[in-house]
């Protein structure tokens, strides 16, 4: 088969209403469009309802605030990097490889959720006061990058 030999199945295409051609054709003065009225004259706008209440009026609005410029922060709990090797530097690349985030280049937070027994230096973007507590008591130091 090529390019060439490609067709649309046989009665799957129509030819085009021709309107406004003469009384004799059955599409001709109004065009069938009926008479007069907003939808004889032209198109209404979109989301027009026949004079119904639109949806767009109907619902509520959303109220509130939403800032434009915040950051969405992954998160890696303590007891995550429990499976890591003692004494080892955790970098934001580091937990991408060992499949804690989805991207390398997400913003990294480190919560305090679970137990650490190994002193670990983690290097992330922030950290909770719980998380640094739990770093420093096994040993280990929270950097900030």
């Amino acid at each position: 088969m090529q390019l060439h030999d490609l067709a649309p199945a046989e009665g799957s295409r129509h030819s085009s209403k021709k309107v406004g051609r003469g009384i004799g054709s059955g599409k001709g003065k109004t065009s069938g469009r009926g008479s007069k009225g907003h939808r004889a004259r032209g198109r209404p706008h979109l989301g027009f309802e026949g004079g119904q209440t639109p949806l767009h009026r109907r619902l509520p609005q959303l109220r509130g605030f939403k800032p434009v410029n915040r950051i969405e922060y992954a998160v890696v709990n303590v007891g995550d990097l429990e499976s890591l090797d003692g004494g080892s530097d955790v970098t934001p690349q580091a937990m991408f490889e060992l499949g804690f985030l989805r991207s390398a280049d997400e913003p990294v937070k480190v919560l305090g959720d679970g137990e650490l027994t190994k002193n670990l230096t983690v290097h992330a973007h922030k950290f909770s006061r719980s998380a640094v507590a739990k770093l420093q008591a096994a040993g280990g130091a929270a950097e900030v990058l």
